[in-house]
């Protein structure tokens, strides 16, 4: 009967390492998850960032440059 005793308290001991084994990756997964997160908002800030400036640069290329419509002639052929 030691024997029959002794099997319950191994399978305990294995369910229990494998308890703190999956709980350890999943806090491993929730620390990566959480760095993604912090990954992908600091990507989305310099995005929203570089929009703007794109907008700005654009807007001021077409109020130092209006479209005009000019004389194909005046322009200075590209090998000048």
């Amino acid at each position: 009967m030691a024997k029959l005793e002794s099997k319950p308290v191994e399978d305990i001991q294995s369910i229990e390492s494998r308890l703190a084994e999956i709980e350890a990756k999943l806090t491993f997964a929730e620390d990566l998850l959480e760095e993604l997160n912090r990954a992908v908002y600091r990507q989305q800030q310099q995005f929203d960032r570089l929009q703007h400036e794109l907008r700005a640069l654009r807007e001021a290329i077409e109020t130092a440059h209006p479209a005009e419509p000019g004389n194909p002639g005046d322009e200075v052929p590209p090998h000048y």
